[in-house]
């Protein structure tokens, strides 16, 4: 059955109206651990869209169960972003909006999701993707 996700590891993706959803099931407080695991999904999996120029929205959600973990949000995006270049976009100067947050989830993982801007703005479609990023995906 296809779900519409892209499984490698630990990693799956899927297009949506919505954007590019990137989850990575886990959590390390080793920022630097998640770098090379998303750019190795990409690199063997992903057969998805390629880099486009333009402006992005870049919303990195990390979930975790009990006690939050011990973990820099800035190195979690400079890895995340470092990652995803040269797959989602090409340069991460294009990101002209970035969300980082951490919050108690179901499950621990981190929740990438990553939309183009429109010239004029945000477009129809991802109008309510911070409050969708919140909600817990359907896997």
């Amino acid at each position: 059955m296809n779900d519409g996700w892209t499984h490698h590891g630990k990693v799956r993706a899927r297009e949506s109206e919505a954007g590019l959803e990137v989850v990575v099931d886990g959590l390390t407080t080793q920022a630097k651990y998640y770098k090379p695991l998303i750019y190795e999904f990409f690199r063997k999996a992903w057969r998805g869209s390629r880099p486009a120029w333009g402006e992005y929205a870049v919303e990195i959600g990390m979930e975790y169960v009990g006690d939050p973990p011990w973990l820099d949000l800035d190195n979690l995006a400079k890895a995340i972003l470092d990652a995803i270049k040269g797959y989602v976009f090409h340069d991460d100067a294009q990101v002209a909006r970035l969300l980082v947050e951490r919050r108690a989830g179901e499950r621990e993982r981190i929740v990438i999701l990553v939309r183009k801007m429109s010239e004029a703005g945000f477009d129809a479609a991802s109008a309510g993707a911070s409050s969708r990023l919140r909600r817990p995906l359907q896997t």
